[in-house]
């Protein structure tokens, strides 16, 4: 019945030039080409369309047979016959068909999918939009950029396959439709090449930028924040050999280097709403990071680069990408930052970078981007990771930028842990100028006590909470004891004994008091805990808390009193290096009023 509806259709319309088909006729064709599909007269309906009588009828109403073949094919098993018949109609289609429209039909029918079907539909279809493309004469440039983006917006909701499980499974077909991309694209990249070999001056550039944006869109996703690094029992990692094609598309259309030291983005649309010009420089600025860390830690391409660059100019090149992958936070982004962040310091000789970089905005947001991963990142694996290379920046300054870089850190860390930290490494810093033969002027003298004004206070005086700021008040003690011992009041080379008065003034008399206070707290809160529990006849008796402003989780009052005591224990550790500091200065004084 369906066949015989369809022939007659056809035969009215054999009669009819092509200028007098009417929307009727479009419609009728659809509806019945669509019944002999579902009701399984596929093979009926190739041979009908293979009919050369029928080219003309094909040419201009076949595209309309694409979402019912599409559903179909999706319909039957991998060995149906009808399948076969489908995929073959689908295939003819292709040639016949008006290639406008056809292409019109084909990324309508990819639009329309979601979820596990996206996947199979860009899979099936890429082949037939790819003979499509290949045939158009105007606009192809437009239609193959069009093409690529529909690709690539249908693909980037999807979740990229992350662990070895998930990437062998590949669930939905993400890895295999990446590589199919590719393929599609390579006609395109081919002719692009042919045009420049053909002229130095290559004009038409149009297909180029619209390849150029397909390698930044597949930069960021799904290369971004795909696991790169080689998997035991993965033979041929399918991003790993993802990133090589993208890498060998930029290299081909000789866009890998400007893109890599130039920061050459290609041509952005003109918007006139802000946010989408902030969102275009956004993933623009993704794009660039990932490809950094696809040519310098992994090093996809590195051969196209000549070896003439230095490694403070490639630091200073990655320094823009590296902090827009650490603002991120998701593991893997995250990870790719502190990678070619160590990457491009490994390459680089200890002292060797010149102050003068820190004239550069990055390289003061860089550090600070990489305490809040320190400090705040939930994994502790990159917190640790962070701190390593934190000081292997550090390392890499000659002594005025270490000494710029500690002030810097001192001001705007807002972390006891990370200022106690820098303190050790100011201390350390003194400590070889003491004793080298000729010692630095940034950590000794004035410079140092201007440093050590950040250093050796109390941030709200008598009142800063001890115990919140424990890590950095030891170190801070520790490392004005190894002053006094170190530095004879006689040779006086760190200055610390002329500043001793605004010390006592500034640090160690509100230190005592503060301690006074802390410890008084605290000991009647042990007191008023300990009346609680007799009252409640119970030491299992749920309570609360609160320390330093903030209300602490429920906890037994033997577990209270294990934090109150632990606190008390804190202040004691700073009392007796605080008398022992104030001991040794009494020392040192009176030893060298017996010189005198």
């Amino acid at each position: 019945m369906a066949v015989d509806e369809l022939q007659a259709i056809i035969q009215r319309c054999q009669i009819l030039e092509e200028a007098d088909f009417k929307g009727e006729d479009f419609n009728l064709f659809q509806v019945a080409g669509q019944k002999c599909l579902e009701d399984g007269y596929a093979a009926q309906l190739l041979e009908v369309i293979q009919n050369e009588k029928n080219k003309v009828i094909v040419k201009n109403m076949g595209w309309n047979l694409i979402s019912p073949l599409v559903r179909c094919i999706f319909t039957y098993k991998q060995q149906d016959d009808k399948r076969e018949h489908c995929l073959k109609i689908l295939d003819q289609l292709a040639q016949l068909c008006n290639p406008k429209e056809l292409l019109l039909g084909l990324l309508e029918q990819i639009e329309q999918t979601s979820g596990e079907q996206v996947c199979q539909t860009v899979l099936l279809l890429l082949q037939p939009l790819q003979t499509v493309l290949l045939k158009l004469q105007h606009k192809k440039a437009y239609s193959v950029g069009l093409s690529l983006a529909v690709i690539m917006n249908q693909l980037t909701p999807l979740p990229v396959p992350y662990t070895k499980e998930q990437i062998q499974e590949d669930k939905l077909g993400l890895c295999q439709c990446c590589h199919a991309v590719v393929h599609f694209a390579k006609p395109f990249v081919n002719e692009v090449v042919k045009n420049m070999e053909k002229s130095s001056e290559y004009n038409d550039v149009e297909l180029k930028e619209e390849l150029l944006k397909f390698c930044m869109k597949s930069l960021e996703y799904p290369l971004l924040t795909a696991q790169l690094e080689q998997l035991e029992g993965i033979e041929e990692h399918p991003f790993r050999r993802f990133a090589t094609e993208i890498i060998d598309i930029l290299w081909d259309i000789r866009e890998l280097v400007p893109l890599v030291f130039l920061h050459r983005k290609g041509k952005s649309p003109d918007w006139e709403n802000q946010e989408f010009v902030d969102i275009e420089r956004k993933n623009s600025a993704d794009s660039l990071a990932c490809l950094s860390y696809l040519v310098f830690v992994q090093h996809f391409g590195i051969d196209h680069f000549p070896v003439i660059f230095g490694p403070s100019y490639l630091l200073q090149c990655n320094m823009t990408h590296i902090e827009v992958l650490l603002k991120r936070t998701e593991e893997s982004v995250l990870s790719k930052g502190l990678d070619l962040f160590e990457s491009c310091l490994l390459r680089m000789e200890d002292d060797s970078l010149l102050h003068q970089y820190l004239e550069f905005r990055d390289f003061i947001n860089v550090p600070q981007d990489l305490v809040k991963v320190m400090t705040l990142c939930p994994m502790e694996h990159l917190r640790k990771k962070s701190l390593s290379i934190l000081q292997l920046f550090i390392d890499k300054f000659d002594a005025e930028g270490k000494y710029t870089l500690f002030r810097c850190l001192l001001k705007t860390s807002n972390h006891a842990g990370v200022e106690g930290y820098i303190i050790k490494n100011i201390k350390d810093q003194i400590h070889l100028s003491l004793t080298k033969v000729c010692d630095s002027i940034w950590f000794t003298g004035h410079h140092l006590i201007s440093l050590l004004d950040l250093v050796l206070l109390l941030p709200e005086g008598a009142e800063t909470d001890l115990l919140q700021n424990s890590d950095r008040i030891m170190a801070s003690l520790n490392l004005l004891r190894y002053l006094v011992i170190k530095d004879c009041e006689s040779d006086n080379r760190t200055g610390v004994w002329a500043a001793l008065a605004k010390i006592e003034q500034n640090f160690l008399k509100p230190l005592h008091v503060g301690l006074n206070m802390s410890k008084a707290h605290y000991e009647a809160e042990i007191k008023n805990t300990k009346e609680n529990r007799r009252e409640a006849h119970s030491s299992n008796t749920v309570c609360s808390v609160t320390v330093s402003g903030e209300k602490m989780p429920a906890m037994t009052t033997e577990m209270q009193l294990q934090v109150l005591h632990s606190a008390l224990f804190t202040f004691d550790l700073i009392e007796s290096v605080l008398a022992r500091v104030e001991e040794l200065i009494e020392v040192k004084i009176k030893a060298g009023m017996d010189d005198n």
